[in-house]
């Protein structure tokens, strides 16, 4: 079994770092909140993440960004030589080629497998999960990332991984504020919301997605997150970024991010992406719960 460095124990790092320990690998963990060490249950704690990176042969990262990464993988760089790195964040192409090539140049070695899915994929190991790395690579490494999904994909070099999580969770964005809006008009215009839905259910627009939020839109209740507002805002931005300089259109997300952004500044940022649904369906004073 591996040694492993696991850093970043968020909502998703700490369903997957709890993998790796039951599936017998030996982890040391560590997260600049150490609160969020607390429920995670066979694992050494370390003070700092060159501590856990020095401990361990291979380092997972699901940090938030790529600045989190830079200011924990990459702050004592001397301490990744011989040190495989498996950035499984969401960032995007350039920043993980980026951060490729300081962790090569440090003399350790790197491959991006950003995951999809929520905390229970994650906790029962259902993640999809895509890889950018070369053949040999993922080859090496398949075994451990199967414990986080059982079908890895190897999508391409460093890069092409995070392209396409990008891609889909840009679907997570517009897909989300499309059916909030649709939502929306079918309660503000009394309509049936189960009716609704069962013509839904049976055309080809219907993504699983639209049950999942249902009923958090339905009852405004938008606590215990499994993805945060402000982390799909982020990701849409990035999107956006990225698109921008593939010379691609991006009006139609842009009015995504615009939601978004009004979500966050009316303090939905912990909250469930859902919440997206406050801004485009506001509470009418005039109708209860409309």
């Amino acid at each position: 079994m591996a040694k492993i460095g696991f850093i970043g124990t968020g909502l998703m790092g700490l369903p997957m770092a709890q993998r790796l320990i039951d599936a017998g690998h030996s982890v040391t963990a560590y997260n600049r909140t150490a609160a969020k060490l607390e429920s995670l249950t066979g694992a050494v704690i370390a003070s700092s993440a060159s501590e856990a990176i020095t401990a361990s042969e291979c380092v997972v990262l699901m940090l938030t960004n790529a600045q989190a990464i830079q200011e924990t993988l990459l702050a004592d760089s001397s301490v990744l030589r011989d040190r495989t790195v498996i950035q499984m964040s969401t960032i995007a192409p350039d920043e993980s080629q980026s951060i490729r090539d300081q962790v090569i140049a440090a003399g350790g070695t790197y491959l991006e497998a950003p995951v999809l899915g929520s905390i229970p994929e994650a906790r029962s190991g259902k993640l999809i999960v895509m890889v950018g790395a070369e053949p040999e690579q993922f080859e090496k490494w398949r075994s451990l990332l199967q414990i986080f999904g059982e079908n890895p994909v190897l999508l391409g070099s460093v890069g092409s991984a995070a392209t396409v999580k990008l891609a889909l969770n840009q679907l997570i964005g517009s897909l989300t504020s499309a059916f909030a809006a649709s939502l929306g008009l079918v309660l503000r215009q009394n309509v049936d919301v189960e009716a609704f839905m069962k013509i839904l259910r049976q055309s080809a627009l219907y993504a699983p997605t639209f049950d999942k939020k249902l009923q958090r839109m339905i009852d405004r209740d938008f606590e215990n997150p499994n993805f945060p507002t402000k982390h799909l805002q982020k990701d849409i931005g990035l999107f956006i970024e990225a698109a921008r300089s593939s010379n691609l259109e991006t009006a139609s997300v842009e009015g995504v991010q615009e939601i978004l952004n009004q979500a966050i500044s009316e303090n939905l940022s912990d909250l469930d992406y859902a919440a997206l649904f406050a801004i485009v369906c506001p509470i009418d004073s005039n109708k209860k719960n409309l």
